[in-house]
């Protein structure tokens, strides 16, 4: 007998999926036993978050459909918040949530949810199998749509239907288009006149120039324009590219901030960049995206196009006037090489004491890491220093939750990335923080054997939250950490685990945990006053230091205050 988890795990192995992530459960009984006689792997996580995440970041990095599982309410709830990284991230991820027994459903059940209502919001395709007759056909709408769509498809399986008999056992390839979308011809043609009319273009680039990089490059040249990143576009755009100029927003540098605002007119090229105030108030704006519902949303357009990046660049290339003025490009490449030496200075090690720069950490990292590692850095300080401090080549690979911005992402992403790259170095950039908070998944590193290198930024704190919460002027509270020692807990579990206190002993540290043929974890304790200094400092920012320095002295924690200013003396505002 076929029955429709059988014909379900038989469809996505013809599709070439080779992992399904998740947690077993009852209701989930007939999609596991199916796979026992698959060549699908299970991937067994701690929790069900993880799952979610290992199959974006398994996604994120092949570009095929990932798979993951979770059994009915409670399992399948837990999915949720990696399914919305994975939705934002725009990449194709099928959730099967196993579900009550159809009889029971309505009734206020054992574990009952709702599931379709509840997914609704975090995908392109959440529904409810509620009879045989149903399937395989919403599987086959369910892969297509997360295909097409880039998203998530979550479909909803009652665990009795899993294991009835399928009345069409039929097994379907959905085959993935590669479709070229172009503006119009007189779109371009507007486009290019407004292009030849600017006397100072900057280029904003994000993740949708991905396969753009050369088109993206030419482009450039012939506007005489400095090219800004988004911090989803620096793996496709700052490499081999001479007129990159660093990132902007809350992460970036002051180069990428200085690009835009000196502009008279701002390209948008396949970004979704979702901070207004680091976008210009009176230059002429251009959007590019293949999402038409995307334009406009950030800033007001004088031209949106509906197009891919690298067809529509292919286009409008032809139609643009190459800039002999390269003043304002001159300027961005030399205020980039200012900002660029400075964020390197501070890149330095401890002399005396414990307790490293964080800067000094991610650079040594870059400098040691393979020419192909797959980076993954925890949301808060690790992204931040991610983004100043690894270099990306065309080859590196940097993924995180750089849109939906949850913590614990690193560690439960990088189980996707390795599972699905079993000879790629895959390196971890953990906070403490998000490190604790999915410790479980240690675990699963080396119970599935996953040779994914942890490096923790100890800080004792919720770093981020903390720099928040003085520039807004409060004194931090309900910040604070009292960590175990990491790398004893790695080395308890299984793991290999060092401990770096002094900035003498990291690059040891790191190179033997690289070495190291399995799982690793090196625990680095990081200064907690660094201060990560936005682009822009506002007055509103600046008033808000000053309020908070006043209010930590009179709270009696004015040592605060001298740490402060002793962890960043080197700084330059």
């Amino acid at each position: 007998m076929v029955t429709i988890a059988k014909n379900i795990v038989d469809t996505l192995e013809a599709n070439g999926v080779e992992r399904i992530y998740g947690i077993a459960g009852d209701s989930l009984n007939g999609i596991t036993d199916a796979l026992r006689s698959s060549s699908i792997d299970w991937v067994q996580v701690r929790h069900e978050e993880a799952a979610a995440f290992a199959a974006a970041g398994d996604a994120a990095t092949t570009g095929r459909l990932a798979v993951c599982a979770g059994s009915a309410g409670p399992g399948n709830l837990h999915l949720i918040n990696g399914l919305f990284d994975a939705q934002r991230s725009r990449v194709p991820v099928l959730a099967l949530a196993a579900h009550i027994p159809t009889a029971e459903i309505g009734t206020g059940y054992f574990q009952e949810t709702h599931p379709q209502d509840l997914f609704r919001e975090c995908s392109v395709y959440a529904e409810h199998v509620s009879s045989v007759t149903q399937m395989p056909r919403m599987l086959r709408i369910a892969m297509q749509t997360a295909i097409e769509k880039q998203g998530v498809a979550v479909l909803v399986l009652p665990g009795d239907i899993a294991l009835a008999e399928a009345e069409d056992d039929a097994v379907t390839v959905v085959q993935p288009t590669d479709a070229r979308v172009l503006p119009s011809p007189a779109e371009l043609q507007r486009a290019a006149h407004l292009l030849n009319r600017g006397e100072r273009v900057t280029i904003l680039a994000g993740a949708g120039c991905a396969g753009a990089h050369d088109e993206l490059v030419t482009l450039a040249d012939h506007l005489g324009a400095p090219v800004v990143h988004a911090m989803r576009g620096k793996e496709h755009v700052e490499w081999e590219n001479p007129f990159d100029v660093g990132m902007t927003g809350l992460l970036g540098f002051a180069s990428g901030y200085a690009a835009i605002e000196a502009c008279d007119t701002l390209l948008m090229l396949g970004t979704d960049f979702p901070y207004p105030d680091f976008l210009p108030k009176r230059a002429t704006t251009i959007q590019v995206d293949v999402r038409g519902e995307q334009l406009g949303r950030r800033t007001p357009l004088d031209l949106g196009l509906v197009g891919t990046v690298r067809d529509t660049a292919q286009a409008l290339l032809p139609l643009l006037e190459r800039k002999a003025d390269r003043q304002h490009l001159d300027r961005a490449l030399k205020h980039y090489a200012r900002t660029r030496e400075k964020l390197d200075d501070l890149a330095e090690p401890v002399k005396k004491g414990r307790g490293q720069h964080p800067q000094f950490v991610a650079r040594t990292i870059d400098r040691l890491a393979s020419d192909d590692a797959v980076f993954l850095p925890d949301v808060g300080s690790p992204v931040m220093w991610a983004a100043r401090y690894l270099r990306m080549n065309g080859r590196r690979r940097l993924v995180g939750s750089f849109t939906h911005g949850s913590m614990a992402n690193a560690v439960s992403q990088a189980i996707g990335v390795q599972a699905a790259h079993p000879g790629r170095q895959v390196v971890a950039l953990s906070g403490d923080g998000g490190l604790s908070m999915m410790l479980g998944e240690l675990i699963t590193l080396v119970q599935q054997q996953l040779p994914v290198k942890v490096v923790v930024f100890e800080n004792s704190s919720y770093n981020f939250v903390e720099l928040e919460m003085k520039a807004a002027g409060f004194v931090n509270w309900g910040t604070g950490l009292t960590n175990p020692d990491f790398a004893e807990v790695a080395r308890a579990i299984g793991l290999h685990g060092v401990r770096v206190d002094a900035s003498q002993d990291l690059e040891p540290a790191l190179a033997e945990a690289f070495a190291h043929d399995g799982p690793a974890l090196v625990n680095v304790v990081t200064e907690r006053q660094e201060m990560t200094v936005p682009p822009s400092v506002t007055a509103a920012q600046l008033k808000g230091f000053s309020l908070y320095a006043l209010r930590t002295v009179v709270s009696g924690r004015g040592d605060e205050i001298l740490d402060l200013a002793r962890a960043n003396l080197r700084q330059v505002f």
